[in-house]
């Protein structure tokens, strides 16, 4: 957090002078002492003293040290209270926006390879047991509803993050009078945090983001589950990159990135109890506990990157397997199918359901599939099949059939990819 820091730094330089703390030659100097230390920084050559307590110290001891005693000036009014909480608060906005990014490429690279996929169907399973065709691209858009819902949220969390606490001291507020306003203005800060002791030990911020990041791997989790099905079905081919051999047996093709992102929702969910559990017992203003935030939030951010950038290379370089994705149809996933043909006729569905029951029992117990029952079979089990009956065993056609928004019908698909990645381009 050390650009964070020298930004906020720079600009508490700016607003002491306007307060008449410093004078303007003296708040060029240690400005301009700052950019120096941001330059050794960003160089690698600063240079991390024993004394260093924290990257306050570190950065006020150098500027100390190039410009003089004038560099204890800056301090004037200002705690590491709440120069820490501002520094965390830029960053934590930052990294959110990046991650945006990230989550921008994951939506939109999904969305093409769908549309691209857009005539593949598949078995749909409720309870892990065959239900309805679909579209393997429905399938796909499903995960990124979720997906999106993330964003969504991800940029709900930022102006709640994006509040400037500088100015508000130790807890009690700043004694010189700064123009907090001015410091948000120049940090970029949407607005200030409305109470000093608050802004000081506020870290709603940090805990709303480890939650975010939890239900986001959470998300990625189910995704590669999904695929890791498919993958053992031989219904999608995961591509080299993403998979490794077995140190024993030749032939094995192992998932091991969708593993490792199914793993890291557990982790996730632990950083973010870990934190709650910190905050729950500080009393009011800043304790030390808060330093506790770092660790996971760094992780945190570090880790969603990654899994967002492996999840979007695991998708477009999969190659679905049409064949076997159909072979896992079977004609008594049109069983809804075939009540709904009655549906049309004017029987009350609660009728149709136990016909098309009815005709799934009269399968089983041949022995056969439900789709060769011949008209005469199902017109003993009732009159009002016509030969038009025998066009419910079409998938192509039951897919279509879900025509409402949201539905697995070509054109509803292709709307939902459509809107995903107009949303993308918002991010």
């Amino acid at each position: 957090m050390w650009a964070q820091d020298l930004r906020g730094s720079i600009a508490y330089a700016k607003a002491t002078q306007k307060v008449g703390i410093l004078t303007e030659e003296e708040s060029a100097t240690i400005i301009s002492g700052l950019e120096k230390v941001h330059e050794e920084w960003a160089k690698g050559t600063f240079e991390l003293k024993p004394g260093d307590e924290d990257i306050h110290t570190a950065n006020e001891r150098r500027l100390t040290e190039i410009i003089g005693p004038l560099g204890g000036k800056l301090h004037t009014g200002r705690s590491r209270n709440d120069q820490v909480a501002t520094d965390t608060r830029l960053w934590i906005v930052e990294a959110e926006r990046d991650v945006l990014k990230d989550l921008a490429t994951l939506l939109k690279a999904s969305s093409e390879f769908a549309r691209e996929h857009v005539d593949v169907l598949m078995a749909g399973y409720t309870h892990l047991q065959p239900a309805q065709p679909v579209r393997f691209s429905h399938w796909l858009m499903s995960h990124m509803a979720a997906i999106t819902r993330d964003a969504e949220r991800l940029k709900e969390l930022i102006p709640r993050a994006n509040r400037c606490p500088l100015g508000s001291g130790a807890l009690a507020g700043n004694a010189f009078g700064v123009d907090r306003e001015f410091l948000a203005n120049e940090l970029g800060f949407e607005g200030v945090t409305s109470n000093s002791l608050d802004g000081v030990c506020d870290r709603d911020f940090v805990a709303e983001f480890l939650l975010w990041h939890s239900l986001l791997l959470t998300h990625l989790s189910q995704l590669a589950e999904d695929l890791i099905v498919n993958n053992m079905l031989k219904c999608v081919d995961i591509d080299d990159a993403y998979a490794t051999g077995s140190s024993l047996m030749p032939q094995k093709k192992n998932p091991d990135a969708l593993e490792l992102l199914r793993g890291k929702a557990g982790v996730a969910l632990g950083r973010a109890v870990g934190l709650m559990a910190t905050l729950k017992g500080l009393p009011r203003a800043y304790n030390k506990d808060l330093q506790e935030d770092k660790v996971p939030l760094f992780d945190a951010v570090d880790t969603v990157k990654d899994c967002l950038a492996i999840a979007t290379g695991v998708i477009v370089t999969m190659k679905p397997n049409p064949e076997m994705l159909m072979k896992a149809l079977c004609p008594e996933m049109l069983a809804t199918d075939l009540a709904d043909y009655l549906v049309r006729k004017g029987v009350p569905f609660r009728e149709t359901h136990h016909i098309s029951g009815a005709c799934v029992r009269l399968a089983e117990e041949k022995g056969v599939s439900i789709d060769t029952l011949t008209l005469e079979q199902l017109q003993a089990i009732d009159s009002r099949f016509g030969e038009d009956v025998l066009g419910v065993w079409d998938y192509e056609a039951s897919v279509e059939r879900k025509s409402s928004i949201g539905g697995t019908a070509k054109a509803r698909v292709l709307e939902q990819v459509e809107k995903c990645i107009a949303f993308a381009d918002t991010l």
